[in-house]
């Protein structure tokens, strides 16, 4: 029930379907947890919009993980809503 390496050779992988449920921030525990950002496409273009983000960023989600933040950010690790091919 956390995120994972994937397979050698496997670029991309499938996610469970994830339930966006809204609730106070402070109710949420936030250990141990990756703040994964979710991008439309894997297209690394879009203008800056007044946010300061991409216009092809959605949102940040927080998977399960047993491993730091930074193993994940240097491996490049986002989700996506749509694949290219």
């Amino acid at each position: 029930m956390v995120i994972g390496e994937s397979l050698p050779k496997i670029l991309f992988d499938c996610l469970p379907i994830i339930k966006l449920k809204p609730g106070e921030m402070d109710r949420f525990l936030h250990e141990k947890i990756y703040v994964c950002p979710v991008y439309k496409t894997s297209a690394r273009r879009g203008t800056l919009s007044t946010t300061g983000h991409s216009t092809n960023y959605v949102l940040s989600i927080e998977l399960p993980s047993d491993k730091p933040q930074k193993h994940w950010i240097n491996r490049g690790v986002a989700c996506l809503c749509q694949l290219d091919d």
